[in-house]
């Protein structure tokens, strides 16, 4: 498991539909070693705090996996890491196999895995496609969020080391299952009980699993989520 690109940006305003929104979407790779804090890495800087950033979402990791797959499916579009929005390109931390809970340590700093990204209309702006959320979405290919549970420095190149696997064996892919599949809550009861009670998970996911376990749901957005 390693880390292959570091990737910040600041917000900027960007024009979409008509309107001028602010946005952090557009990262960028840096060389050297950046420092990461509660709330960001060094030189990163979150744009909506409503439903972005805080210490539950201070850095976002995405699989590098996933890069050939999105080559595929936009051609002709640049890809550089950080292309998604994220801060860490990472190899060998897919959906499936990373549980919420877990712990890892990248240089001297060490992060907790606490939830799934769910796409806002950010991506849309980043790609120039309307669509790019509900697309990214259905592909399963979220990457996940991260708490820095110790600050410190890391770099490209660095190992990612797992300190500590979660108990509770809940999957980012999991989670994400569970909220496209709310049709199906009656065959995901056990995991849904689970996931309501994975101390791990920020509480706004939690107390969202409590809801369907009570019974169906409002039509919901992922601003819902926090």
């Amino acid at each position: 498991m390693k880390l292959l690109s570091i990737n910040v940006g600041l917000p900027r305003e960007v024009e979409w539909r008509g309107k001028v929104v602010p946005t952090s979407i557009f990262k960028a790779p840096v060389s050297g070693r950046v420092r990461a804090t509660r709330l960001n890495l060094q030189g990163d800087r979150q744009s909506d705090l409503s439903v972005h950033g805080g210490a539950d979402k201070a850095v976002y990791a995405y699989p590098s996996e996933h890069y050939a797959f999105w080559r595929k499916e936009l051609p002709g579009t640049d890809l550089p890491w950080g292309a998604f929005g994220e801060n860490l390109s990472v190899e060998g931390l897919l959906e499936d196999k990373v549980h919420i809970g877990d712990r890892f340590r990248a240089g001297s700093a060490e992060f907790i895995v606490t939830q799934p990204r769910m796409p806002c209309f950010m991506l849309g702006i980043r790609f120039d496609r309307p669509a790019m959320a509900k697309r990214f979405l259905r592909s399963g290919r979220t990457g996940f969020y991260l708490a820095v549970v110790q600050e410190g420095d890391l770099g490209a190149g660095d190992a990612l080391e797992l300190v500590a696997q979660d108990n509770g064996r809940i999957t980012v892919a999991d989670v994400v299952g569970l909220y496209a599949a709310e049709a199906a809550d009656a065959a995901n009861r056990d995991l849904l009980r689970r996931a309501s009670e994975l101390r791990a998970l920020p509480e706004s996911w939690r107390e969202y699993f409590r809801e369907r376990l009570r019974g169906p749901v409002a039509a919901r957005s992922s601003r819902d989520i926090r």
